[in-house]
């Protein structure tokens, strides 16, 4: 019987993997590290590697362990992977898959909830009233049905959000190297410049890799009108976090939302109240009214983890007996 490890699993996914072990009749074994270059050798003697986290993996060393133990794959339950060197994956005949739509709505609506925060002004009026200040200079709002909704990245997530704010009455425009017919009734596609310019909301749903990173900086952010509003709830480093903080206290953009921040690793999905945590820029953010953070927790629905662990494990299994997952990435 093959044998799968997963690495860095949380309690909640434990039902969800013992219900697929039982029903493939697969041996299906869990710890709660990452996997990098000091716990590969945990793998050692297993058929199949499940991963999920943001951090790197490691360098050549790693791959090349995992070709010695035999290893014919590395899954991920993610759908970002950025952290996998694909060359040297291919050099050690190692098939990378992961999850590219594991519940596009558990994002979009995760979009939505911050989208609405920031436009009804509700962590400014929190914030004053914590100071006995229930007044309402500045507190105006706009209507959604009376806004335009940018999205940079229209794939399965970006398509989501734009039927949902498309559903509100709201124009939707949307940037993305490839147009899909069947999303003509939700959106128009136009040139970056123009979706930056144009929108009141300008929302992230590019996977991160060398094209992306720092895609909004500071030249996009000058870009955008001083009342609109930013989300990323894709990956941090597509936003450049300094040039943002720029644009906030200067007022260049009204406020932002994020769920993915850069240097999140190690503080996003932990409890960091005891000993705190280093990133000043996080820190900022938090300060500012006019800002919403949430850790990472777009995909954090009940649907999307169910989804997460068994398309990866199903991809395993698939690549296990000598079949091709429609999830390879490489």
């Amino acid at each position: 019987m093959p044998k799968i490890l997963m690495y860095s699993v949380r309690p909640d996914e434990m039902p969800v993997i013992e219900a697929w072990s039982q029903a493939n009749r697969i041996q299906v074994d869990t710890n709660e590290v990452e996997f990098n270059a000091s716990t590969v050798d945990l793998v050692k003697g297993y058929d199949g590697l499940v991963i999920q986290q943001h951090g790197s993996i490691g360098g050549p060393e790693v791959y090349a362990k995992l070709k010695a133990y035999g290893l014919r794959q590395i899954g991920l339950r993610i759908t970002g992977y950025d952290i996998i060197d694909l060359d040297q994956a291919r050099a050690n005949g190692l098939v990378v898959t992961n999850v590219p739509a594991y519940s596009p709505r558990s994002v979009a609506e995760l979009v939505l909830a911050h989208v609405m925060r920031l436009v009804r002004h509700l962590g400014e009026s929190t914030a004053r009233q914590e100071r006995g200040d229930f007044s309402w200079t500045g507190l105006e709002a706009h209507e959604i049905h009376n806004m335009t909704i940018g999205i940079i990245g229209a794939g399965k997530i970006g398509s989501t959000v734009a039927r949902i704010f498309k559903a509100l009455g709201a124009t939707v425009i949307a940037n993305d190297p490839i147009h899909r017919p069947e999303l003509a009734d939700a959106l128009d596609y136009v040139g970056l410049d123009e979706l930056l310019m144009r929108s009141d909301v300008v929302t992230v749903h590019t996977p991160l890799d060398q094209s992306t990173h720092h895609l909004i900086d500071a030249d996009a952010l000058a870009k955008m009108k001083s009342t609109a509003f930013l989300i990323d709830a894709a990956r941090g480093p597509i936003v450049d976090t300094k040039a943002l903080i720029e644009a906030l206290k200067s007022g260049g953009i009204a406020g932002a939302a994020m769920d993915s921040v850069e240097g999140e690793a190690g503080i996003f999905g932990e409890d960091r109240s005891a000993e705190g945590y280093d990133n000043p820029d996080l820190r900022t953010l938090e300060a500012m009214d006019n800002v919403e953070v949430s850790p990472h927790i777009g995909f954090y629905t009940d649907a999307a983890v169910k989804n997460m662990v068994e398309i990866a494990l199903d991809d395993v299994k698939t690549i296990l007996s000598g079949g091709i997952s429609e999830h390879q990435v490489d």
